[in-house]
């Protein structure tokens, strides 16, 4: 079943001599392969609230031969104070390299020496009124940007300026080519788009339809759509009935694969659902040992802009205590006239519900446990969007 598929990222062959070295070895996150937790100590997260990879890359060989071979999309990557200086460094080093190769054309051809062919009648310079190397610089610029002054040019002395001049344009054009076309790609680049989609602060993990889910929200701070998919993973790590270390074992959470739940339609904010069966990495684990557990449920929200038809991913995780057992999310579309109305206030907010049971899903299944509680009708009421719309309606009445 997709719930229960393992994906091993990274892994330790162990030998005995390495499961030795393995279990005296003291992890940054508190843990150790053969001890699941370490006084006062927690997991680093693996992925940021902010959908950022909590992840160094050392030791790396020939990483920037690398990166140097692939330098359009290194160019893209980086950060904009620097593209910004290439950018600059680029056109005034190809300005400085032309311009010293039309100064010591000058220079060879003694353009200028002025004075001293004032009296021959057939001599002409290579480059007219060019004085010196800032006369150079500047017909550089002008040949390149194709400014055109008409003060500047070239005469047919010199061949060698005439291929410079031609070297040059056809230079000019590459390099705006590319600085241009990386600039524009990376300010079209759908990355920024995350940064309006909207996950709830907090998981929670209650009943729907009397199966014990766990659930997150989903928002969309643009009228732009976007066709998306959700995907999740549970983080953490395991030790193989071989004592191979896993510190981070990914284990695929189903959103609803099989059934197209994953598609959606994203108007409004909506609230992910992972039904907690017998195929769920979770299936086992009461509110009592969410309390205990070390792990981390990495959501990956993927889809594709409305208006450039490009493919964003925006991203986020929760730690176990930031899974609420035992709660709901707070309505936030309610219906007003002929309109419907999203209360972002309310987004990451919860509440609780006390009829939750406390057991795993499996003991729910087996009937170990019988519920806590019922449904009152304030939860009911309070659950109720329509009730919501009614009571803001008559307090505006009043």
């Amino acid at each position: 079943a997709m719930g229960a598929v393992r994906v091993h990222r990274y892994s330790i062959v162990s030998t005995d001599e390495d499961t030795l070295k393995i279990s005296r070895l003291s992890l940054h996150n508190g843990h150790s392969p053969l001890s699941q937790h370490s006084a006062g100590r927690l997991r680093s997260r693996f992925v940021k609230k902010n959908g950022q990879c909590n992840v160094v890359f050392d030791n790396m060989e020939d990483k920037q031969r690398r990166y140097l071979a692939d330098i359009f999309t290194t160019c893209v990557d980086i950060r904009w104070r620097y593209l910004l200086l290439i950018f600059t460094m680029t056109f005034l080093l190809s300005w400085l390299l032309f311009g010293l190769i039309f100064w010591g054309v000058a220079l060879a051809h003694g353009d200028f020496d002025a004075p001293i062919h004032e009296g021959k009648h057939e001599w002409r310079p290579c480059i007219l009124h060019i004085q010196g190397f800032i006369g150079a610089f500047l017909f550089s610029i002008e040949t390149q940007t194709t400014i055109g002054y008409g003060f500047r040019c070239v005469t047919e002395e010199c061949p060698v300026a005439v291929v410079t001049v031609v070297v040059q344009s056809i230079v000019g054009c590459i390099v705006d080519s590319f600085m241009i076309g990386t600039i524009m790609a990376k300010m079209v680049r759908p990355k920024k788009r995350a940064q309006t989609l909207l996950f709830s602060h907090h998981a929670v993990i209650a009943l729907r339809d009397g199966k014990l889910c766990l659930m997150w929200r989903l928002g969309n701070m643009r009228k732009s759509h976007i066709v998306e998919h959700v995907r999740a993973q549970l983080i953490k790590p395991h030790v193989t009935a071989e004592g191979e270390y896993l510190p981070l074992e990914q284990t695929d959470i189903d959103v609803g694969y099989d059934d197209g739940l994953d598609r959606l339609f994203l108007v409004s904010p909506l609230v992910v659902v992972h039904e907690i069966n017998r195929n769920s990495p979770l299936y086992d684990m009461s509110r009592d040992d969410l309390q205990r557990e070390d792990f981390e449920i990495v959501v990956i929200l993927e889809g594709m802009v409305e208006a450039t038809a490009m493919t964003t991913q925006a991203r986020s995780s929760y730690l176990a205590k930031e899974i609420l057992w035992g709660h709901r999310f707070e309505p936030v579309v309610l219906e007003k006239a002929d309109r419907f109305h999203v209360d972002y206030s309310r987004f990451h907010k919860t509440y609780e519900v006390p009829s939750t049971p406390l057991c795993s899903a499996r003991e729910l299944n087996q009937g170990a446990r019988p519920l806590l509680g019922s449904h009152s009708p304030s939860t009911f009421c309070y659950e109720n969007e329509v009730a919501l719309c009614c009571g803001d309606d008559e307090d505006q009445v009043k």
